[in-house]
């Protein structure tokens, strides 16, 4: 490589400023090219934390922090700090997964690990401030110190990595969330950042990138899992100069937040994934496609995308290798539907976000009629790691079919939720119970939705299934974008069908009639089954058998006639209930009973006579007339009048209505 102001050795230039010096970055990227790599590690570590003799307190603002009050706490940890004049570091960081303990703070006194809090509220800052700070930490609600080779340990503190959330996780692409400041560039090329893309450009081919991400075995995680390596090979050969990368962090599977939080917590691995991405199928244009929903992940980039492109890590002849890369931040309405590449990519041009036939496929002809890779964010998190180690360290964790580990948001009626990330091969029982904790109050396990409106549903007699690709498609489930929603015997699986029926009909974009007109009439069969007797008319109780009946044919024909992926998997959930949860529809069909009391105008509702006083007040309220009795004396409820509404319970204040 030609002698450059990049390979020179920066030691004479380093001068401290909000931004890094690029002749630092590049020697400290540079590893053999420079004489004296470990010292300008040192200097990155002091440009990371240029005040090494002040404690420094770490506050989770990630949405999940902020929902949860993180912007209180935030507030009067600078209001205490003010008042009582403690000169201190204040960051803002993103997730580091364990959300059911938000608002987290963390402290770090000199030459101290970092010790992390749990619900810490704005009215718990003062003692926690004037205690932690003190030296004496307090012990109420402190979950771990974080291990650090470089910073003496707390006595009898156990360690994070040690928690039982955190101990059976593998955290590859989580790895920095809730560790460095996501604004900073300084704190992440300290830990290693832009390494990896630095050497790629330098001293690899396109070829070469190529080929080592296919031997990693990654695979997509976006739902597909189709390798990765393969798919950019394909670019690759395409003829022509000009192609396009895409990052699909479209994430609108409900109960999924994972792309989120790994960009509001760790933006500069995105776009080193990227870049990388970019470099192997030669493009010189990447766009990340993100919901405009997602207001703080969209800010942490553009943020992200500014500091690199100062220091010349994006933008023109990126450390004077010759390779160039533009990125693109493109903010999406909120369309479920675009989360389908070819609706994307119709997103990104202008148009109406609608799919197109395949072939051809969007590597051949994509976006702008250019050959295009479309990747998700964790796909792309990965990347820079399988560059700097090497595909065999990749390839070592997971299963034969599926490497490396898969990042999870877990939630719904489990005692732990967060964001989980576990090696390929794990157990759904070993996330549920072991890193969730299990479900809360003592309640049974009943189901676990994974995949979000394409998935299916994971009964308890197959808690065992793996997760990889293979072991879930036998249960009729998918591993998806990563949405884990864990349901207890409180749930009814009839509404969970119900459910996702209405929001994939709801979110079609119409194109195609098996899509739009059978999800609706698969949720009008839906709606039939959980409808009250008192509420049909004519010849609907035939009609609502006959619907039945055709439901699983319905369901067939929309798999094997819809345009684009979401539609032939639409029919998924209603499809996984069927097969796990018979009972449940024939319960809901024959009897009219719902056992868990969700469906409203199925529940029973009668009258205790020795509570009831006859007040009246039910009678009153009764919008259907269903209850009926003289003055003092017990009432009683009509059944096939009753309409389910509840108003009777609101209005009895006995307690002398019973629901089951």
């Amino acid at each position: 490589m030609p002698e450059s102001a990049f390979t020179r050795c920066c030691h004479s230039c380093w001068h401290s400023s909000e931004m890094p010096c690029p002749e630092i970055v590049a020697c400290r990227l540079q590893g053999p090219l420079c004489h004296d790599d470990a010292h300008c590690a040192v200097r990155l570590r002091a440009a990371a934390d240029p005040d090494p003799a002040l404690p420094r307190i770490r506050i989770g603002t990630g949405t999940c922090g902020l929902g949860a009050g993180a912007g209180r706490t935030l507030a009067a940890v600078k209001e205490w700090l003010g008042a009582n004049d403690v000169p201190a570091r204040v960051t803002e960081v993103g997730c580091i997964g364990y959300c059911v303990g938000e608002p987290l703070v963390d402290i770090e006194l000199p030459g101290r690990a970092r010790l992390v809090w749990q619900h810490v509220t704005a009215d718990k800052v003062p003692a926690l401030l004037e205690a932690a700070l003190a030296g004496t930490p307090p012990t109420e609600d402190l979950i771990g110190q974080i291990r650090d080779d470089q910073r003496a340990a707390w006595g009898e503190v156990p360690f994070l990595d040690e928690h039982p959330f955190f101990a059976p996780q593998t955290r590859w692409v989580l790895a920095n969330c809730g560790i460095i400041d996501p604004d900073s560039l300084d704190e992440y090329l300290a830990r290693g950042g832009y390494r990896a893309m630095s050497r790629v450009i330098q001293m690899q081919t396109p070829q070469e990138v190529v080929q080592t991400v296919e031997q990693s075995g990654l695979r997509g995680r976006g739902g597909g899992g189709f390798p990765t390596g393969r798919k950019w090979g394909f670019a690759l050969s395409q003829p022509g100069v000009q192609r396009y990368l895409i990052c699909n962090a479209d994430e609108g599977d409900p109960g999924a937040f994972m792309d989120r939080a790994v960009i509001e917590g760790d933006p500069h691995r995105l776009l080193e994934g990227m870049a990388i991405a970019a470099y192997a199928i030669g493009a010189s244009t990447a766009y990340v496609y993100i919901r405009a929903e997602y207001p703080l992940a969209v800010r942490r980039l553009h943020t992200a995308i500014a500091a690199a492109r100062s220091c010349g890590l994006l933008g023109r002849n990126i450390l004077d290798s010759g390779f160039s890369l533009d990125i693109k931040v493109k903010m999406g309405a909120g369309a479920f539907v675009c989360g389908e590449e070819t609706a994307l990519i119709h997103s990104i041009e202008g148009k109406r976000g609608m799919p197109r036939p395949r072939p051809p496929f969007p590597v051949v002809k994509g976006l702008f009629g250019k050959p295009t890779v479309i990747n998700n964010v964790e796909t792309l998190a990965n990347v820079p790691a399988i560059l700097d180690r090497g595909a065999a360290w990749f390839n070592a964790l997971g299963t034969a079919a599926s490497k490396g580990t898969k990042v999870f948001a877990l939630s719904g009626r489990v005692a732990r939720t967060g964001l989980v990330e576990v090696a390929m091969g794990t157990s759904i029982r070993d996330i549920v119970f072991a890193v969730g904790g299990g479900i809360p109050d003592g309640r049974a396990y009943k189901a676990v939705q994974i995949g979000g409106p394409s998935g299916g549903c994971i009964p308890e007699s197959h808690l065992d299934t793996l997760v990889d690709y293979e072991s879930l498609q036998t249960v009729g489930a998918m591993m998806g974008s990563g949405g884990l929603v864990v349901m207890d015997e409180r749930t009814c699986m009839v509404d969970v069908a119900k459910f996702f029926m209405d929001f994939i009909g709801r979110e079609s974009c119409g194109k195609c009639i098996p899509c739009r007109e059978g999800t609706r009439h698969m949720l009008e069969i839906l709606q039939a089954i959980t409808r009250a007797r008192g509420r049909e008319q004519g010849v609907q109780s035939l009609e609502r058998f006959q619907g039945v009946v055709n439901l699983t044919r319905l369901a067939g024909v929309i798999k094997d006639t819809s345009l684009c992926g979401l539609g032939q998997s639409a029919p998924n959930p209603v499809l996984s209930t069927l097969r796990w949860f018979p009972e449940e529809y024939e319960e809901h069909i024959f009897d009219r009973h719902c056992r868990a009391g969700v469906c409203t105008e199925l529940r029973h509702y009668s009258i205790d006579a020795d509570k009831c006083k006859g007040c009246g007040q039910c009678l009153k309220r009764c919008p259907s007339h269903a209850i009926l009795g003289a003055p003092r004396a017990a009432h009683y409820i009509v059944e096939d009048k009753c309409i389910g509404c509840g108003t009777c319970v609101e209005a009895c204040y006995l307690d002398a209505i019973l629901v089951d």
